[in-house]
């Protein structure tokens, strides 16, 4: 069944290694049929956070946040590529997901985690865990780690390890399951 999956970038910096896990996710995740827009916060320059997008009254929220709204409402999952910085997630990140709330309800989350270094952003991948799942789309169990990125993928989104087709097709079956299933289950109603 395909689904529709935003994958969400979390660096705003003019020389991020990051777009590159984002194109490499959004090239498998179109090949398995689904659609995979990219949530860039370079692209969108949402301020940092004043007001929630619900707390505007209808119809007056800024182009950017109306449009996220649409695009979140009808999503099936959400995939966050998340740099490290200072052990922690990304400001731009963080200010981009704080928009929304409710958007995010009832549809399961995955983390690519990367870093230029050798751990690939794990000690973000943690706080980033407990932040998703309080808004409302708690992670699935696996996540992908990408150690020195600058090496593992091309610019252009092409892998050089071939580990990490393995990794990225367990965690892609992993979020389809889940998405299946979550789906399945708003069908049938939510609790609130």
């Amino acid at each position: 069944m395909p689904l529709t999956v935003p994958v969400i970038l979390g660096s705003v910096r003019s020389d991020r290694i990051g777009i590159r896990a984002a194109r490499y996710l959004i090239a498998q995740l179109e090949a398995r049929g689904h659609e995979a827009p990219l949530v860039d916060p370079a692209e969108l320059k949402l301020p940092l956070l004043d007001r929630m997008y619900k707390e505007y009254p209808p119809g007056t929220a800024p182009d950017e946040l109306e449009r996220l709204a649409i695009l979140y409402r009808r999503s099936d999952a959400f995939l966050v590529v998340t740099a490290e910085y200072n052990h922690g997630v990304p400001p731009a990140l963080s200010n981009t997901l704080d928009h929304f709330l409710e958007e995010y309800y009832w549809r399961p989350s995955a983390i690519c985690c990367y870093s230029a270094g050798a751990f690939g952003g794990v000690r973000a991948a943690m706080p980033l865990r407990a932040m998703l799942a309080e808004m409302g789309m708690p992670s699935i169990p696996a996540v992908l780690p990408i150690p020195r990125l600058q090496n593992a993928i091309t610019e252009a989104g092409t892998p050089s390890e071939p580990r990490l087709e393995a990794s990225a097709g367990r965690l892609l079956d992993e979020l389809t399951w889940y998405a299946e299933a979550l789906g399945a289950r708003r069908q049938r109603g939510t609790p609130y």
